[in-house]
């Protein structure tokens, strides 16, 4: 079985450096293009599933490529993004003003934070392998999801901790792919993202 791990496209609050967490927010004009370039890229891939977060970022990421393929997107709550709490809504700079401790060890020590009403990684890497465990068969699965958790992939398949959740390269409408082999997951590519040519947002911007 092989796993493609796509993030979702640039949505409004991305632009704006709102963090989003399992809030809902719409995909820009750019996200749409790279939701579109992204079915491009995986409509031979031969999978036959397309599982996503419910959320509609996700959702309308993931429809263009199951409009090829002919399949129905399934959801499931497992690929939510890590629930961020308080800071929900909220700007990357007014987070900064309000919550500028607990902002710094998301970005330096990220494996000890919980956020206030929140998760932490541990919670949503529990989900990550929940999902994974749940998979049978050896039909490929695309699935679509959300930063944190395609970073989660990416370290569990590489036997990795937490900590080092900002190392692998991420973006919008890019992908990871993974391989099971002897119910063990490997890493094939971390970050799958020629179809972008010309589509790439500026995650520098982005409240992540």
């Amino acid at each position: 079985m092989r796993l493609y791990v796509a993030r979702h496209g640039e949505t409004d609050w991305n632009y704006e450096g709102r963090y989003q967490g399992q809030r809902e927010s719409t995909l820009t004009e750019l996200g749409r293009r790279q939701a579109e370039a992204l079915a491009g890229a995986l409509a031979d891939s031969g999978a036959r599933r397309i599982l996503s977060s419910p959320l509609r970022r996700c959702v309308d990421t993931a429809r263009p490529l199951a409009e090829r393929l002919g399949i129905s997107v399934e959801t499931d709550d497992r690929l939510l993004e890590i629930a961020h709490g308080n800071w929900e809504g909220r700007l990357r700079a007014e987070i900064e003003r309000a919550d500028g401790e607990r902002l710094r060890a998301w970005r330096k020590a990220p494996h000890t934070v919980t956020f206030p009403g929140g998760e932490s990684l541990t919670d949503v890497d529990d989900r990550w392998r929940a999902f994974t465990d749940s998979l049978t068969g050896d039909a490929d699965v695309v699935v679509v999801t959300h930063d944190v958790l395609v970073r989660l992939a990416i370290l569990t398949a590489t036997r990795r901790k937490a900590a080092e959740l900002w190392q692998p390269r991420v973006g919008n409408g890019g992908y990871a792919t993974l391989k099971k082999s002897d119910a063990v997951w490997e890493l094939l590519d971390e970050c799958r993202d020629e179809h972008l040519e010309g589509l790439h947002a500026d995650t520098s911007r982005q409240a992540l």
